[in-house]
């Protein structure tokens, strides 16, 4: 016998299967094709579900001291306390436009700051003379309740730059401050 009689090349069927057997070997084929698939897809999805999970547990994890603190914790910011200094008193004077100012200002300074309170009371008329002085060349206008905050900002940089040294204003308080019209 011949190598192609062997073989069995022919057209003829092949181990007797007809049309119909060769349609389902190739579905059987097909079958652990489409099955891998489907497990890297489960697979895929079971990785992204632990790698989000995981995530989650740490980022939690790490947040944990970050609960609300209680408002009477010592460790949320407050208010700064001043030490502060009164002994200017109430100063009146006339401003720009010819209005009665009376004023009654108090200065903050650090507290426990030792050389500050000496230095203010040193020049405590240097500061009435300032406080007399600053709301001389401000005209009612300018000083109304709406730009009080203005005006402290500025007196206490002209404060700290003109007449303290090496003191240092925080901050400025007004018991009063009233600017009255003057009948000619």
């Amino acid at each position: 016998m011949s190598d192609s009689e062997d073989l069995d090349l022919g057209d003829e069927d092949a181990g007797g299967l007809d049309n119909s057997s060769k349609k389902t070997s190739g579905l059987a084929a097909l079958l652990p094709n489409l099955l891998k698939f489907i497990a890297i897809g489960l697979g895929a999805v079971v990785f992204i579900i632990t790698v989000t999970v995981i995530t989650s547990n740490i980022m939690l994890k790490n947040n944990a001291g970050q609960e609300a603190m209680p408002a009477n914790s010592p460790y949320i910011g407050q208010r700064p306390q001043y030490a502060m200094f009164t002994a200017i008193g109430v100063v009146r004077t006339r401003t720009k436009d010819n209005q009665a100012v009376v004023v009654d200002m108090v200065i903050a300074y650090e507290q426990g700051n030792n050389a500050t309170a000496t230095e203010l009371t040193a020049r405590i008329v240097e500061l009435q003379d300032f406080v007399r002085k600053f709301f001389s060349l401000k005209t009612a206008d300018q000083v109304t309740p709406e730009k009080e905050t203005e005006i402290k900002k500025e007196i206490i940089e002209q404060l700290n730059r003109d007449v303290l040294s090496p003191a240092k204003a925080l901050n400025i308080f007004f018991r009063q401050l009233d600017v009255m019209k003057v009948e000619g």
